[in-house]
């Protein structure tokens, strides 16, 4: 068991969502955020290409940064490669990130239930695995959306995203039948969260948006205290970005982040 820092992994920003919990959470570890963002978007990759570059990416992860915990801030790259990670880094702590489909259908009062993901996390028989264990007596609607990841990192880049595309990602989600309506959403990106104050805009009626993002991090605790104390001077956070140094208007979002860059091998 290692004291070395704590590492969230994304295809790109949405993973913060996860680390703002964490670091709360967590403050004695070092964080070190990891945005695949030369590989962005995640969706456009054929899928055992999209894995093989998954493991050989935390080959170098794990050689670089010996994290005590890695944290997989990304459904799709939850739902397709964290069993492959796991075999081939049997010595590591992973942290997947799942859709939030078992609260869902404990909180749902109408029993219609919406789970907005990326097309790869609806394709996954992993997720119809989750409806069919926690939600078979409910109806869950699963949206795979093209373009919500990339208007959320609009949104986070610029500070600006067009209302009228969002309210068309979300539409399918609301749904109708015998007087009853949806009332749950669940965000299966961490992307997303990023955008819930615009789809609260944009919606035809009230839903409750599930989050995930505190959840990730509260496991990450978990784990965390069966592992020895960080040693001094673990506390210092990075981010990384597979494509290069991030642009400016990027630094913003994390703060406190040093920056690095990992070589392509």
């Amino acid at each position: 068991m290692r004291d070395g820092p704590i590492l969230f992994f994304d295809s790109g920003i949405g993973g913060l969502s996860v680390v703002k919990e964490a670091r709360v959470l967590l403050p004695e570890h070092g964080h070190i955020y990891v945005a695949d963002d030369a590989a962005f978007p995640y969706g456009a990759w054929e899928e055992e290409a999209l894995k093989r570059r998954l493991v050989a990416l935390f080959g170098r992860l794990i050689e670089r940064f010996r994290p005590a915990i890695s944290v997989i801030a990304c459904n799709t790259a939850s739902t397709l490669a964290i069993g492959a990670l796991r075999e081939a880094y049997p010595g590591e702590l992973f942290v997947g990130t799942v859709p939030a489909i078992k609260p869902a259908a404990e909180r749902t009062r109408s029993g219609l239930v919406s789970v907005l993901a990326t097309p790869g996390t609806v394709r996954r028989q992993y997720t119809r695995d989750l409806i069919s264990q926690y939600a078979a007596q409910c109806h869950v609607r699963l949206v795979g959306s093209e373009n919500l990841a990339r208007l959320a990192e609009q949104y986070m880049r610029e500070g600006f995203v067009d209302e009228e595309a969002v309210r068309a990602e979300i539409a399918p989600c609301f749904v109708e039948r015998d007087g009853r309506r949806t009332d749950i959403v669940v965000l299966a990106c961490t992307h997303y969260p990023f955008l819930v104050n615009r789809m609260r805009k944009t919606a035809p009626w009230p839903v409750d948006w599930i989050d995930t993002s505190e959840a990730i991090a509260r496991r990450a605790l978990t784990l965390a205290r069966a592992l020895p104390q960080p040693s001094r001077g673990q506390g210092a956070d990075v981010a990384l970005f597979t494509s290069g140094a991030p642009p400016a208007n990027l630094r913003r979002l994390v703060s406190g982040f040093g920056f690095s860059v990992l070589e392509e091998g």
